[in-house]
C-alpha cells in the first residue's frame, strides 16, 4: 500500500461536476490499495470574486481580514469533495488548515510553512478514511488564519507529502505536464517525461506556471517526487525528481518567458564604492524584487546601471531611483516596460559548450536585439523587446531541437 498526495487546482474543482469526477479519480486510487491524501484548491475564480468583495467594502482592507476571507474559498471544496466521496460509499474528512496543525509565519497572504503536524492526518488515514485537505492555507502561532499566496495549494500538498513521508504528490491540472515551451505560442512543444528539480525550479521562477515556485523549491529539498498531470485525461504527465545521469543527455530542456517584468537604468552614476548599495538598499527597504542587473564599463569615472524589477512595483521602484540618483549626481534616469525576458533552461548546459553562443545566434538571425544577459549554470536569460517574445521562443525551440520529432545529442 503507498500514500499518495493528490491535488487539484481551480478548474479541476471549477463546478459540481467536474468535483465529482475528483471524486470518481481519487475513489479509483483509493481502490487500487493505496491510502489518499487530497489538496483541493478554490473553484476556479472564486479567490477573485472573494477579493473583488474585500475591494468593495473598504480600499485597503486589512490583510488579516483578506486571509480569513480567501481561506473560505478552500473550505467550501474541500467539504464538496468529501460529501461526494461519503455519497459514493468511501469515508472521507474534509480538514482545514488549522485542524492539520499547519503551522506559518504571519506574513499574511504569502505565510511561509515552519512545521507540519501530522499525527490528525496520520490517524484519519489509519482509521481508513480519505482525508481532503484546504489548500492554501495554515495558522500563525497565535492561532490566526494565513494564506501561502497565488498557487499556494501546491505548496500544501508537496508539504504534507513531505510531513507523512507520501510515495508520491500528484498535482493535477488543466494542462496534461510540463511542456518544452508554451504550446500556445509553439505548436511544435512537446510533454517532457521527466525533469530535474533544478530546472523545475528555473522554469517556474522564469516563467512557466505549471507549478507554484516555493513548492518545487520544497519538493528538492525534501525529495518529494512529483507528479505533474491532467484532470481530464488519464495520460501520465510529468515527473517532478531528483536528477540523473540521463537528464545531462539533453543539453536544453524548454524556453520559458515572463512579460510582467520592467527595466531601468540609472545612468551616469559615480562608479566608487557603496554606488550599488545606496541604489539598491531603499528598494530592498521598499520589499522590491531585483531580478537582473547590468553595470556598464566604467567611462570616466561614470557608469550607467541597468535592472528590472517586477512591472506592478515599477513606479514605486523609478521614484526611489530618481531620489537616490539626484543624491548621487547621476544624469537621470529611464525606463521601459515593455520587454520580456526569454530563458533556456537544461541541467546538460553544465557539460556541453557553445550553448550561450547558439542562443544569441538563434536570435540574431531574427534580427532581435538582446538587452540584458543573465546565466547560472543550467539557465541562460535574455532580456528582449516584448514585441519580440513569441517569435523569440519559437526559434530557440526549433534552434535546440526541442519539437515533437526532435531527437536531441546524447
Amino acid at each position: 500500500m503507498a500514500l499518495i498526495v493528490q491535488k487539484f487546482g481551480g478548474t479541476s474543482v471549477a463546478n459540481l461536476e467536474r468535483i465529482r469526477n475528483v471524486a470518481k479519480r481519487v475513489a479509483r486510487t483509493r481502490e487500487q490499495g493505496n491510502e489518499v491524501v487530497v489538496v483541493v484548491s478554490a473553484m476556479a475564480g472564486e479567490t477573485d470574486r472573494l477579493l473583488a468583495l474585500a475591494k468593495e467594502v473598504s480600499p485597503r482592507p486589512s490583510q488579516r481580514e483578506v486571509d480569513v476571507l480567501l481561506a473560505t474559498g478552500e473550505q467550501v471544496t474541500s467539504s464538496l469533495l468529501a460529501m461526494a466521496l461519503q455519497d459514493m460509499g468511501f469515508p472521507a474528512v474534509s480538514l482545514l488548515g488549522h485542524q492539520v496543525r499547519i503551522f506559518t509565519d504571519s506574513n499574511y497572504s504569502t505565510a511561509r510553512i515552519q512545521s507540519i503536524d501530522g499525527s490528525r492526518l496520520e490517524r484519519e488515514l489509519k482509521e481508513g478514511k480519505i482525508v481532503v485537505v484546504a489548500g492554501f492555507q495554515g495558522i500563525d502561532q497565535e492561532g490566526n488564519i494565513t494564506t501561502l499566496g497565488r498557487g499556494g495549494s501546491d505548496l500544501t500538498a508537496v508539504a504534507i507529502a513531505a510531513a507523512l513521508g507520501a510515495d508520491l504528490c500528484e498535482i493535477y491540472t488543466d494542462v496534461e505536464g510540463v511542456f518544452t515551451t508554451d504550446p500556445n505560442i509553439c505548436p511544435e512543444a512537446r510533454k517532457i517525461p521527466k525533469i530535474s528539480y533544478e530546472e523545475m525550479l528555473e522554469m517556474a521562477s522564469l516563467g512557466a506556471k505549471v507549478l507554484q515556485t516555493r513548492s518545487v523549491e520544497f519538493a528538492m529539498k525534501y525529495n518529494v517526487p512529483i507528479h505533474v498531470r491532467s484532470s481530464f485525461s488519464e495520460e501520465d504527465g510529468t515527473m517532478v525528481v531528483a536528477e540523473d545521469q540521463s537528464m545531462e543527455r539533453v543539453v536544453v530542456t524548454g524556453v520559458t518567458y515572463k512579460t510582467d517584468e520592467g527595466k531601468i537604468t540609472i545612468k551616469k552614476v559615480p562608479d566608487t564604492p557603496g554606488v550599488a548599495a545606496r541604489i539598491f538598499g531603499p528598494l530592498a527597504e521598499a520589499n522590491i524584487v531585483v531580478d537582473m542587473i547590468v553595470q556598464n564599463v566604467s567611462e570616466d569615472g561614470f557608469t550607467d546601471l541597468t535592472f528590472t524589477v517586477p512591472k506592478g512595483d515599477m513606479t514605486r521602484a523609478v521614484e526611489i531611483v530618481e531620489k537616490v540618483g539626484k543624491e548621487l549626481g547621476a544624469k537621470g534616469v529611464a525606463w521601459d516596460p515593455d520587454i520580456a525576458k526569454v530563458s533556456i533552461v537544461g541541467v546538460g548546459m553544465r557539460t556541453h559548450s557553445g550553448v550561450a553562443s547558439k542562443m544569441f545566434a538563434a536570435l540574431a538571425s531574427e534580427g532581435i536585439n538582446i538587452q540584458m544577459i543573465s546565466t547560472s549554470e543550467i539557465k541562460i536569460s535574455c532580456v528582449i523587446e516584448a514585441k519580440y517574445k513569441e517569435l523569440a521562443v519559437r526559434v530557440l525551440h526549433k534552434a535546440f531541437g526541442l519539437g515533437e520529432e526532435a531527437v536531441q545529442e546524447a
